[in-house]
């Protein structure tokens, strides 16, 4: 799978582009729909992760849901054939706009992240003639043992209704007559390796689930979010994340009322691994400290992770047959220091016109692409398109 096996017909595009391996993401929803499956779990396919027609397209053949975080997102997922009723709209600021959008379609349900959110959609329901389905997203304070900037479930985030502070919001949902509280959200982070976060997130939403059902709620379903990480270190090993271990823990550890759903709602783990970033090399150099530099075509406006998160996507050289390594700094053409995707990357003697992939970048690659430098945005490619 990957690259190498389509090398012949990618020397022939125009660099840099990002390559999506078709056969690899089909295996990976059939693994995800049917280890979930075993549970009756519902899954919600996390669109910021990858929006693009034809994922979203594969998506929507496997039967999930969707789980978006702005109304475009939520429009997209409408155009692309998604069931209102398996949308779920997070998002810790939606605009009038957005909202209005979201109960015209009839969405299943909103992740609300605050007080003055619920009374704001309370009020344009209550204008629109609706009813909203809501979900409150609460903070569990459960630390997720990833990358502080994708941490999102610790209190001192930004997100959802503070864990001290539900009691309160609880009080005043009885006045709020244009809402239906029908679950509870949680996300706590993203790119987790560590499984055992999440049987730490089940036994917290325990006590939460107990707490709610003390209060004279009938939750009908439970939202613990996404998070599952992928191999970026050697993602051949690994190209399909251990889906079945990660629903196990929740089936085996949390406590689920009668006749109550769980959802997820899973990006990176989807499709993370089936996209690479295909870029040429355009010159080779040695700055003053004596490091080898290759200079590629594509930059941080194309896969801004490195730059952003400090994250590392494994880069192999696909058309080099020199069997002598050196360590080279990977670098792009954008006029910003931060424009290096490693420091430190070995591979063979490198020179102008080599092809090189960074894999593992099917998810928040292209879409976080923007255009500084008035760069335009890469071109996508798909292996069953080649």
């Amino acid at each position: 799978m990957g690259s190498k096996k389509y090398i012949e017909k990618l020397k022939q595009l125009p660099t840099p582009f990002y390559f999506y391996d078709m056969e690899l993401l089909k295996e990976t929803l059939q693994t995800v729909t049917s280890e979930a499956g075993k549970y009756g779990f519902d899954v919600h396919y996390a669109v910021k992760a990858n929006y693009s027609d034809r994922i979203m397209e594969e998506i929507n053949k496997f039967g999930l849901g969707t789980d978006c975080v702005s109304g475009g997102e939520v429009r997209r997922s409408v155009e692309c054939g998604i069931p209102a009723s398996k949308i779920v709209f997070a998002g810790v600021a939606k605009s009038d706009e957005e909202i209005k959008y979201a109960l015209k379609n009839d969405i299943f349900s909103f992740n609300c992240e605050s007080r003055e959110e619920l009374e704001i959609i309370n009020k344009i329901a209550g204008e629109m003639g609706k009813t909203a389905t809501v979900a409150l997203r609460i903070n569990p304070d459960v630390d997720p043992k990833t990358h502080k900037n994708i941490s999102t479930g610790k209190a001192e985030n930004k997100f959802g209704i503070s864990y001290s502070e539900i009691e309160e919001v609880i009080g005043e949902i009885s006045a709020l007559r244009n809402i239906n509280i029908i679950g509870i959200h949680f996300h706590i982070g993203s790119q987790i390796r560590d499984l055992s976060v999440f049987k730490k997130l089940c036994d917290r939403v325990n006590t939460l689930q107990e707490w709610f059902i003390d209060q004279g709620f009938n939750l009908k379903h439970i939202n613990v979010g996404g998070g599952l990480g992928i191999n970026y270190d050697e993602p051949d090993a690994e190209p399909i994340p251990d889906f079945k271990t990660y629903f196990k823990i929740f089936s085996d550890n949390l406590k689920l009322a009668e006749g109550q759903t769980l959802h997820f709602e899973l990006g990176r783990s989807i499709v993370g691994q089936c996209g690479e970033l295909i870029t040429k090399v355009l010159y080779t150099k040695v700055n003053g400290e004596g490091t080898e530099i290759a200079l590629v075509d594509a930059g941080m406006t194309d896969l801004i992770r490195p730059a952003m998160y400090q994250a590392k996507h494994k880069t192999v050289n696909l058309t080099s047959d020199s069997g002598k390594c050196k360590n080279y700094m990977v670098a792009g053409p954008i006029c910003e220091s931060t424009d290096v995707f490693g420091k430190s990357i070995e591979l063979p003697e490198t020179k102008r016109g080599d092809l090189l992939t960074m894999k593992s970048a099917g998810a928040y690659g292209r879409c976080m692409s923007f255009g500084y430098n008035l760069r335009e945005l890469p071109k996508e490619y798909f292996s069953d398109e080649l």
